[in-house]
């Protein structure tokens, strides 16, 4: 019996509310599914399943707050034999009992004439089938695919399956919803909250006819208060809801701040820092990014952060002791680079998710996964893994016009990265002066784990990177 309990979606997490059970009992999940929708002080998140079986129980409600730990549902392992195993045996059949002697009948009289049968009137053949609309079919599809399919606004009835016996599989929902022509009509579904929804149906109003507020154009409660008759919004207002809500944007901006304030305080209480920085000259970057963009539509074209980004990367795997963790007195370097990339929420706030494997990605796929993190985090769909996983941090502030960052190292990492505007200097080189481009990049550093001369060579690791942008 697998157990599936509240997890640490970050270092100073210690409690998180379940908005969403998106499993029931009985459902096959496997490893990597997503259970639930967890709302932390942070964000929003999908916890996914940490094994393969079938959910047997549901143990806390949506709507419930628990600490870090509780017990969510159980999972029962089926019992599958592995490659090479016997199969599981099964116990033979009951033995049957002989069948008894059969003794000979009795000699019977000869039968008594009777008259022939009447003939036999043909059957009326039955009225055709009626002709209408055929009934709707409800596809096979696992939990996560529905989510998936919720999520991106696909209806499955419309979806051709390609797995096993016609089961939609996620590829299926993600190649439904990048065909415009397969997508239904927009007013066949609304975006909404499920917040928004309910509150639609007690004042009796039709989500197609509002104008949504929210992320992609998603009617929020707001938008149906807004529509609805004063009376009967105040009414509804006050009135106590029994299903889980989401706690209002102000109560959801002020417990992220004390949690980064809780944070940032232990940070600055436990780990000896240590700053150093860099102005790097970004002329030959730049040049080779322009001349690269100059054949790309502009959906497609690059951006000086992922450059930076992409030289951080490779610079944390080429000096380990900046990519890892300070846990239990010792320091666990990572095999991987995970960049946690700050982003700033509209509503206030930060949150750091990571980019996994980022030394590992392309250009283009750096990109593309910085767009999809920033969408994601910013409308409250983070995964578990993106806010656990970061070995490393980079805070980019130079959009907001500031020349250099001097940032405090997330808990348990031991290196954060700071890039300010790209702005055009005086710069002398072999004895002439010009005006190059330059960015400012400073290193925040755990005592306990490097010094001086390691994240000296970090800097000038990313300095020298810079100056090749084709081997990024």
């Amino acid at each position: 019996m697998g157990e599936f309990r509240m997890p640490s979606l970050g270092a100073d997490m210690e409690h998180g509310r379940i908005i969403e059970w998106l499993v029931k009992p009985g459902d096959t999940v496997h490893r990597g599914d997503i259970l639930a929708t967890v709302d932390t002080d942070k964000a929003l998140m999908d916890v996914e399943s940490f094994s393969d079986g079938v959910v047997t129980e549901v143990v806390v409600e949506a709507g419930t707050d628990v600490p870090v730990g509780t017990l969510l549902a159980r999972i029962e392992e089926a019992p599958v034999p592995g490659p090479g195993e016997p199969p599981i045996p099964v116990p033979p059949p009951e033995p049957v009992p002989p069948p008894e002697p059969i003794t000979p009948p009795e000699p019977v009289p000869p039968p008594i004439p009777v008259p022939p049968p009447e003939p036999i009137v043909p059957p009326t053949p039955p009225p055709p089938p009626l002709t209408g609309p055929p009934r709707p079919v409800h596809p096979h599809a696992a939990p996560p695919v529905r989510h998936l399919a919720h999520r991106l606004g696909v209806d499955l009835t419309t979806v051709t399956g390609s797995g096993k016996g016609g089961a939609i599989t996620r590829a299926d929902v993600e190649r439904t919803a990048a065909a415009p022509a397969a997508l239904p009509p927009p007013a066949a579904r609304v975006r909404s909250s499920p917040r928004a929804r309910r509150l639609a149906a007690e004042l009796g109003l039709e989500l197609a006819g509002l104008t949504g507020t929210g992320p992609d154009g998603a009617v929020t409660e707001a938008d149906v208060r807004r529509a609805a008759p004063a009376e009967l919004a105040a009414t509804t207002a006050a009135a106590p809801m029994a299903s889980p809500v989401i706690a209002p944007a102000q109560d959801r901006t002020a417990g992220l701040r004390r949690a980064i304030g809780a944070l940032m305080a232990r940070s600055k209480r436990e780990i000896p820092h240590y700053y150093l920085s860099t102005t790097i000259d970004l002329h030959t970057a730049l040049d080779w990014m322009q001349a690269t963009n100059s054949g790309r539509p502009v959906a497609e074209r690059l951006v000086p952060s992922a450059l930076l980004l992409k030289a951080t990367a490779l610079a944390a795997r080429d000096v380990p002791a900046m990519n890892g963790f300070f846990e239990n007195g010792e320091f666990a370097p990572s095999g991987a680079v995970h960049l946690g990339v700050a982003v700033a929420l509209r509503k206030g706030g930060l949150v750091a998710p990571a980019l996994h494997d980022a030394d590992t990605l392309t250009l283009d796929q750096l990109m593309a996964g910085l767009r999809d993190l920033v969408a994601r985090a910013r409308g409250g769909r983070l995964q578990r893994a993106e806010m656990t996983d970061s070995t490393i941090t980079v805070t980019n502030l130079g959009d907001l016009g500031v020349e250099s960052v001097f940032g405090v190292v997330f808990p348990p990492q031991v290196a954060l990265v700071g890039f300010g505007r790209v702005m055009e200097r005086p710069w002398a080189e072999h004895g002439l002066l010009g005006v190059r481009p330059t960015v400012t990049a400073t290193l925040s550093a755990d005592h306990r784990v490097s010094d001086g001369l390691r994240g000296g060579r970090f800097l000038d690791r990313i300095t020298e990177l810079l100056q090749r942008p084709e081997e990024l």
